[in-house]
């Protein structure tokens, strides 16, 4: 799994013109699942991103979690995070999982993070056109992968 995670200061999604949701502090998930992903790759991700120490304490410094501030999340599938483009200009998208095997991960990966943060999860919708809408405060801006935890 890769996850592009954002801080930020307020953000939103709407699915073919239609609003799902706003969220105000918070996380942006971008979300690609790949062929080879697992439950370990799901149980490792859902641990990592709400502990991610982005947000400032009262001395300025990046010391806070998710939990800490709490902060929303917005989770918005994205297969093009597996986009190739060593041979030409034309991505190639053959390592993104196909939807029988994405659907499942993100849903409990979105299922993993409401748990944890006691609240909802804003989502769009697999597979559909979307509009993410968002300020980045920072900007803070984070690439993890599972298949390399050294990103």
């Amino acid at each position: 799994m890769r996850a592009v995670v954002q801080r930020v200061s307020k953000a939103s999604v709407a699915v073919e013109g239609e609003h799902r949701g706003t969220i105000g502090q918070g996380f942006v998930v971008l979300l690609g699942i790949e062929r080879s992903d697992t439950e370990a790759d799901l149980d490792w991700l859902a641990n990592k991103v709400p502990q991610l120490r982005v947000f400032e304490d009262e001395d300025g410094k990046m010391n806070l979690d998710l939990l800490a501030v709490e902060g929303e999340m917005i989770v918005v599938s994205q297969f093009t995070l597996f986009g190739n483009v060593r041979k030409g200009t034309r991505p190639s998208f053959n390592r993104s999982a196909a939807p029988d095997h994405a659907i499942p991960l993100y849903e409990a990966f979105v299922s993993k993070m409401e748990a944890r943060l006691g609240k909802t999860v804003v989502t769009g919708e697999f597979g559909a056109m979307m509009e993410v809408d968002l300020v980045n405060n920072g900007p803070v801006t984070l690439v993890i992968d599972t298949q390399d935890k050294r990103f």
